[in-house]
């Protein structure tokens, strides 16, 4: 584990999702923070979304390692969500997989506490959030 400052984008999605809805969310997301799709070191999202079609093609063209975390693992993070969703609650057993994830991929790069930089932004079949150290 690291000090440095990490960058981390955190999906959740429909089956189904397309790379290019995903990619849409992410550069919005990257917007609102100021920052670049370059100073990413990681895409996070629910584990029985890791065999995703579009999140597959997402981290491969942006060369980035695609992690996959349980309900269980998500759980710590709740009260840091920005709202909770009772949808994502009856699909994952968590209340906010996007926000979550990204929490959880930042906290196993770093010693440094994670924190959202964006809370989930949402489009029709995904949302997205970014968290860093």
């Amino acid at each position: 584990m690291s000090t440095r400052a990490w960058l981390v984008a955190g999906f959740g999605c429909r089956q189904g999702c397309t790379e290019s809805e995903l990619q849409g969310l992410l550069d919005q997301a990257l917007a609102l923070a100021g920052a670049l799709a370059t100073e990413l070191c990681g895409i996070a999202t629910f584990e029985r979304r890791l065999d995703e079609p579009g999140l597959l093609a997402l981290a491969e063209r942006l060369m980035l390692p695609l992690g996959g975390y349980s309900a269980a693992a998500l759980a710590p993070f709740e009260p840091f969500l920005s709202q909770r969703s009772e949808v994502s609650w009856r699909h994952t057993g968590c209340h906010g997989v996007a926000e979550s994830a990204a929490l959880a991929h930042c906290q196993t790069l770093s010693t440094l506490p994670p924190r959202l930089l964006v809370t989930r932004q949402c489009s029709h079949q995904a949302t997205v959030a970014l968290a860093s150290t």
